[in-house]
């Protein structure tokens, strides 16, 4: 019978130790948008489960927000590898990746995106554009909203200034507006100073950002749907093994299902705050509101259609129902 001496028991432990303690991988996980407001929530719930879930195989070093990174570098940051995973809406990355712009103008659910091809054509752009997996759209089922604190009357924006996103531009351009394009951080001085009278944005989350204090108008029908999701730079996922990928998988799929009843609630609670705090709401009806959602799809699609010839058309029969 082979016997072993204390001293080798202790020398194979301590050799064993580092090669245990080697098994776990750490990402680096950032969001383009303000910790532990609205479009950051999810993507926190995900880093829990994650090292929670992946406890001494897989972990996610939270580096935070725009405090950490500049919001509209975060998606070159993702592809270039310097950070592994990233919360972030293709509105911030348009610059790197053109066609990210279509998740705005989806009118089909995830799930049957998922089916119908339009999922896994967006997926192999990522990978060939962004070099990144994409895992879960977290925020989808929420619309936009111009907000003003001026009234108007009928679709039109002339004369007036509103921030953007490259979300925004080529509909609010449609509409007669001198658009400015600011970081988040910089909306609430902006409007306070008068250099914008207004800005786009989903109907949950202007609380979160104080926007609410400067802002005195909704317009409604809401339009588009805002996207926020998780990305993961596709060199850091081909170091993972299979565990370790159905980790994030399997909390990704998470928040992605709940994502539908989460939105609704905070949807419904920001409407109501806004009723509470004096936000008029203007409200479009009839041909005036067919006449405005028509020119923002419309413009938007154009718009995407002219940066990216090859994909745009096809991406449109993917997102879009007829009308």
């Amino acid at each position: 019978m082979l016997r072993w001496s204390g001293k080798a028991v202790l020398a194979l432990m301590l050799v064993a130790a580092p090669c245990a303690l080697a098994q776990e991988v750490t990402l680096k996980g950032i969001t383009a948008f303000a910790e532990k407001t609205l479009n950051s929530r999810g993507f926190e719930r995900f880093i829990e489960i994650v090292n929670t879930e992946g406890k001494g195989k897989l972990r996610i070093d939270y580096i935070g927000g725009p405090k950490a990174m500049p919001p509209f570098e975060v998606g070159n940051a993702l592809k270039a590898g310097v950070v592994d995973i990233a919360n972030v809406t293709g509105a911030y990355y348009t610059n790197v990746f053109p066609e990210s712009d279509a998740w705005k103008l989806t009118q089909r659910p995830m799930s049957e995106l998922r089916t119908n091809g339009g999922f896994d054509y967006m997926a192999k752009l990522y990978e060939e554009k962004m070099n990144a997996i994409f895992l879960a759209r977290q925020i989808g089922n929420t619309p936009f909203h111009i907000y003003l604190t001026k009234p108007i009357t009928k679709p039109d924006l002339t004369g007036l200034k509103i921030r953007i996103t490259p979300v925004y531009r080529d509909f609010f351009t449609a509409l007669g507006a001198t658009v400015v394009q600011t970081a988040p951080g910089e909306v609430y001085t902006a409007l306070e100073r008068g250099v914008v009278d207004g800005y786009g944005w989903p109907t949950a989350g202007i609380f979160d950002l104080g926007w609410h204090e400067k802002t005195k108008y909704r317009v409604d029908p809401g339009f588009y749907r805002a996207e926020v999701s998780f990305l993961m730079n596709k060199t850091s996922w081909s170091k993972l093994d299979d565990a370790q990928r159905k980790i994030i998988n399997e909390a990704a799929a998470r928040i992605e299902a709940d994502s539908v009843a989460y939105e609704a609630a905070a949807n419904t609670a920001d409407i109501e705050r806004m009723r509470q705090v004096g936000i008029e709401t203007i409200e479009f009806k009839g041909a005036d509101a067919e006449v405005y959602l028509a020119k923002a799809y419309d413009a938007a699609w154009a718009g995407l259609i002219k940066q990216s010839p090859e994909h745009g058309p096809k991406l449109r029969e993917f997102f879009s129902k007829p009308r």
